[in-house]
């Protein structure tokens, strides 16, 4: 009997304690939370938040210095734009004074015809001086004049070559003559064959030659494009100053054989006037460019039958760069170059400020920059919530809390350094590109992205998230 009594007080007082247990949630609630703050500093959403302002009080300290790193790696990167812009910069300049010295003012062989007179301009920027050299030195006759001035073109000189040449089949023959604005050629001709014909072109340039050499049979790309037959007469004016070729093409099978009478009215310039003349006695002929106003050279020939073995003469004419400035030019473009990047850079900076100052001020406790995600029954709060309402769930997180409390103690501090420094929910397991900080889940990330934000440490504009993956 004294064992049953034992046995019904001993269930009794359970059934008390459990009475008062359902009857007093309250008292269980608040043992739940002390156990629960003693294990993880982590409140429930509907809870108190007063530790997760004090993370974001932490996390608000520290930004300095990562701005500091932040402006050290803006510096570098300022340094290494600034040297790929010289680079740029040398490289243009090199590839530009490459082709003016070069191409523009390289190096030209001429073949002049009789009674010539060319004038040269040089440019007195980029060319210090001027050389020609007579390639035949068997073939005396050029001259060469300095003015500093253009002279006048006034000088008319009537001079006439005949020839009596036989063409081979489907061959060609040519004569080169230079000749001024205003000159005229008058070319009679007479064809040996009556019944042969042959072509006779009046071409522009060693380009409209060559292009008539292709096609000989269209007639668009010469001067002056005639097919002949027995005997006839061509004029042609010259419109501008430049080398002539009149040239006869045979596209028979056989050779043919034809005579030519050319006669020419050609203008030449007034050499009265020059303060330089050299007659190639030596070879070649070197005149200076006067900076900054600049001179000008003229290369005659004599007139046909004056005593020279032939009426035709090669040159060539070279120009010596004005290295000073191609060099004043480097820096010049250096210092363009620099001067609109720091003016693009104190630009950016400029909207970048007006940005941040459209955001509001940067606190030390910053608002979170996006709302609190959904409770989820994976998280800390919403266990909390659901073993609120499940005295047996309440029970045995009461038994693990103190059970593990004191091993949880120690590692609290690093946990919440490693939790989302916007939702304080989820670890941090992404990091933002370009900037490279890890501060967010990869939730919270993918949704500043896709909001358009800025890292929340340096308000770098993001442009990808990516997870990190821990193993």
């Amino acid at each position: 009997m004294a064992e049953r009594g034992e046995s019904s007080a001993s269930s009794s007082r359970e059934v008390a304690s459990r009475i008062a247990t359902s009857s007093s949630p309250s008292s269980s609630l608040q043992a739940h939370e002390e156990g629960n703050q003693d294990r993880d500093p982590i409140q429930p959403r509907g809870g108190d938040n007063r530790q997760p302002e004090l993370e974001r009080q932490q996390i608000g300290v520290n930004v300095p210095g990562n701005f500091t790193a932040v402006d050290d790696n803006a510096s570098v990167a300022v340094r290494e734009d600034t040297w790929s812009c010289v680079i740029v910069v040398l490289t243009f300049w090199f590839f530009v004074s490459m082709t003016l010295i070069l191409g523009v003012y390289g190096s030209v062989s001429l073949r002049l015809g009789p009674s010539s007179s060319m004038l040269i301009r040089p440019n007195p920027i980029f060319v210090q001086s001027l050389k020609v050299e007579e390639l035949d030195d068997t073939n005396p006759g050029p001259v060469l004049y300095g003015f500093y001035k253009s002279p006048a073109l006034d000088i008319v000189s009537n001079w006439s070559e005949s020839y009596n040449a036989s063409v081979p089949a489907d061959s060609d023959k040519e004569w080169v003559y230079y000749l001024n604005e205003g000159s005229q050629i008058n070319i009679t001709y007479s064809v040996a064959d009556p019944g042969t014909s042959l072509l006779l072109v009046i071409a522009q340039g060693s380009e409209g030659l060559t292009q008539w050499l292709e096609d000989p049979t269209y007639p668009n790309t010469t001067l002056s494009w005639n097919i002949i037959q027995g005997s006839g007469a061509i004029c042609q004016e010259i419109y501008s100053s430049a080398n002539y070729y009149v040239a006869v093409g045979n596209l028979n099978t056989e050779d043919v054989e034809v005579e030519l009478n050319i006669q020419a009215m050609a203008y030449l310039y007034n050499t009265s006037q020059a303060y330089y003349k050299c007659t190639f006695s030596r070879g070649q002929c070197s005149l200076g460019v006067i900076f900054p106003t600049g001179n000008v050279a003229l290369i005659t020939t004599p007139n046909p039958g004056q005593g020279t073995p032939s009426d035709e003469w090669y040159v060539k004419i070279s120009y010596g760069p004005r290295w000073m400035t191609y060099i004043l030019g480097i820096g010049l473009l250096t210092v363009l170059m620099l001067l609109a990047y720091n003016f693009l850079n104190k630009y950016q900076a400029a909207r970048n400020d007006r940005g941040a100052s459209q955001h509001g001020p940067m606190d030390s406790a910053r608002a979170p920059l996006l709302s609190y995600k959904d409770d989820d029954l994976s998280s800390w709060g919403s266990s909390y919530d659901s073993g609120s309402q499940d005295e047996a769930d309440l029970e045995e997180l009461l038994a693990a809390g103190s059970q593990e409390g004191k091993l949880k103690d120690s590692e609290n501090g690093n946990n919440t350094r490693r939790l989302c420094a916007i939702c304080f929910d989820a670890p941090r397991d992404c990091f933002f590109l370009p900037c490279g900080h890890c501060v967010a889940c990869f939730e919270c990330g993918t949704r500043i992205v896709e909001a358009g934000g800025t890292c929340p440490i340096c308000r770098r504009s993001m442009k990808k998230v990516r997870k990190i993956f821990t193993v």
